[in-house]
């Protein structure tokens, strides 16, 4: 795993609630150890805390283009990609397995990647980090469908600005 991924990322920003925080450590350790630069949000122990603001720190932090793709960790990973989902412009998605991974990637244009501790082992989890990380975007039809959430974020904002 080379730093060069989704086609560029370089800069990871990731976080966890407790139960993802054992897997957190370990890709913190190997992603930092192939050159990537990675910032932690969070959380700093298996002490039961809230995900919502942590997942949201990352997604943010990829919003605000501080971080070329964010990941978040959970028991499940699924509260975590709703929440990391609550931030505009920011597609993350849940993988649990490489082939989610795969087409998180190519077909929607993920930014955030989603697992649960709970779910994947650590090999698994760098496999499917990897996968993320180097499947680069098909556009094409997808860059329209794409564009089209785009278009339901805008029109969703303009709503709640009324």
């Amino acid at each position: 795993m080379a730093p060069g991924g989704s086609p560029t990322a370089k800069r990871i920003a990731i976080g966890s609630d407790h139960a993802g925080f054992d897997l957190k450590t370990h890709l913190v350790s190997v992603l930092e150890s192939l050159g990537y630069r990675v910032e932690d949000y969070g959380t700093n122990s298996t002490e039961s805390t809230d995900y919502p603001h942590i997942c949201a720190s990352v997604a943010r932090a990829v919003r605000d283009a501080k971080a070329d793709v964010g990941i978040v960790l959970g028991g499940s990973g699924q509260g975590e990609q709703i929440a990391a989902n609550k931030v505009l412009g920011v597609r993350a998605a849940l993988c649990n397995d490489l082939w989610l991974a795969e087409m998180a990637r190519s077909h929607n244009d993920a930014n955030v990647l989603s697992m649960g501790g709970r779910v994947v082992s650590n090999d698994l989890a760098e496999q499917i980090v990897k996968k993320f990380l180097e499947t680069p975007f098909e556009g094409g039809r997808h860059a329209r469908r794409v564009g089209q959430l785009g278009e339901i974020e805008a029109e969703e904002s303009a709503r709640h600005e009324r």
